[in-house]
């Protein structure tokens, strides 16, 4: 199908407000915004949302400078100032909330009960409303009290354990990615939520835990433990269930090997001018390959050493053996297919730079017009 010249924005018409800040509701919000919602992001008067000043980087001068961070989670809302701990301020956002599809929020679990702003209190003045509450640990349980951040989650859900060099220290990852995929969670539980509304008249109240989202992360790793038995550890970057599936030092850098089934296997074999090894019993079998990991991987190591990067991946992509060399993120932001596919918006006089939502609609990607906005833009109202 050919791609429309105006973005889609399939959420038209559909209000959000947002009383997130930092990263995981504002990284859904955002989603929200790109797909066409009327988004507006409620901040503390004076500070706003703390991400403003989580800098260097900067875009802009002067009190209009807004850091990387902000910018990277932001897109497409309207800010509107309001101190919620004041009367007058209450009574702006139940006004709002009274006619919104949606409200976010990632405030402590029941911090926002003391003004009258929480989901039993805004629900019963617009039952249609969906309510989303994202925190560390959720709503109940014996760690809902603690303050969610995505480092203490991934440490305390497992994902660090599991990640780093066998004989190193636990590492966290290097984007906070609990954050980012509870953000997406939650945009899929509250279309999921507006789509049941359209039947049934009411809204819901959605509690989504950055720790539940971690958990359920854990994919294969926690299936791995759960059927096995067998406590998954850091294996650097190695796969525990797949050999060869990981980094390996090239002649000049570095290349992932992610071999998939015996038959990429043994292509691979044959690149490297040892066909033999695939008829070796030990490595013929994905199985026997994992059962006989550390007698295969430096062999795999000592054969990648001798030719480049580049060289290894043109030989192996022509016999579809997946690979790919490690990048920077510089080289990502540069490389040819990032440009081609269309993942970076580039900046203007009234817009920062900033990377592309990645889903295309009928081949054209979702983009709310509206830059990351100042500090109090807006005043408390939606859009007609």
């Amino acid at each position: 199908m050919q791609p429309t010249t105006t973005p889609p924005r399939p959420l038209a018409g559909v209000r959000v407000l947002d009383l997130s800040r930092v990263l995981a509701g504002p990284w859904a919000s955002q989603i929200l915004a790109d797909y066409g919602a009327d988004v507006l992001k409620v901040e503390r008067p004076g500070a706003g949302d703390d991400t403003r000043a989580w800098g260097p980087p900067w875009w802009g001068e002067g009190p209009a400078r807004q850091s990387a961070y902000f910018i990277c989670a932001n897109r497409g809302k309207r800010s509107v100032a309001i101190d919620i701990t004041q009367p007058e301020g209450i009574a702006q956002v139940r006004a709002l909330a009274a006619q919104a599809d949606v409200l976010l929020e990632n405030y402590k679990v029941g911090q926002l009960a003391k003004y009258g702003l929480d989901a039993a209190s805004l629900t019963a003045l617009n039952p249609r409303l969906v309510y989303c509450s994202i925190t560390g640990y959720g709503q109940h349980g014996p760690l809902a009290h603690k303050a969610g951040y995505d480092f203490a989650i991934q440490a305390e859900g497992g994902l660090m354990s599991i990640t780093g060099q066998p004989d190193g220290e636990p590492l966290k990852v290097g984007v906070a990615v609990v954050d980012v995929m509870t953000g997406l969670y939650a945009t899929t539980a509250i279309l999921a939520a507006l789509h049941e509304r359209q039947h049934t008249g009411r809204g819901r109240v959605l509690d989504v835990a950055l720790f539940d989202v971690q958990v359920a992360m854990l994919a294969n790793q926690a299936a791995n433990q759960l059927v096995g038995g067998v406590t998954p550890r850091r294996l650097g970057n190695a796969h525990p269930n797949i050999v060869p599936y990981q980094a390996f030092a090239t002649a000049d850098g570095h290349l992932v090997l992610a071999v998939g089934n015996d038959a990429q296997f043994a292509r691979f074999c044959e690149v490297a001018g040892h066909p033999e090894l695939a008829q070796d019993p030990r490595f013929a079998t994905n199985p026997a390959r994992v059962q006989h990991r550390d007698e295969l991987v430096p062999r795999i190591a000592q054969w990648l050493r001798t030719r480049s990067s580049a060289a290894w991946a043109e030989a192996l992509d022509a016999v579809g053996v997946p690979c790919a060399p490690i990048h920077d993120i510089a080289q990502v932001m540069a490389h040819p297919h990032t440009r081609a596919r269309g993942l970076v918006l580039e900046g203007t006089a009234q817009q920062p730079p900033m990377v592309a939502h990645p889903v295309c609609f009928d081949g054209q990607r979702p983009r709310s017009p509206l830059a990351p906005p100042p500090l109090g833009n807006a005043t408390p109202a939606w859009n007609e």
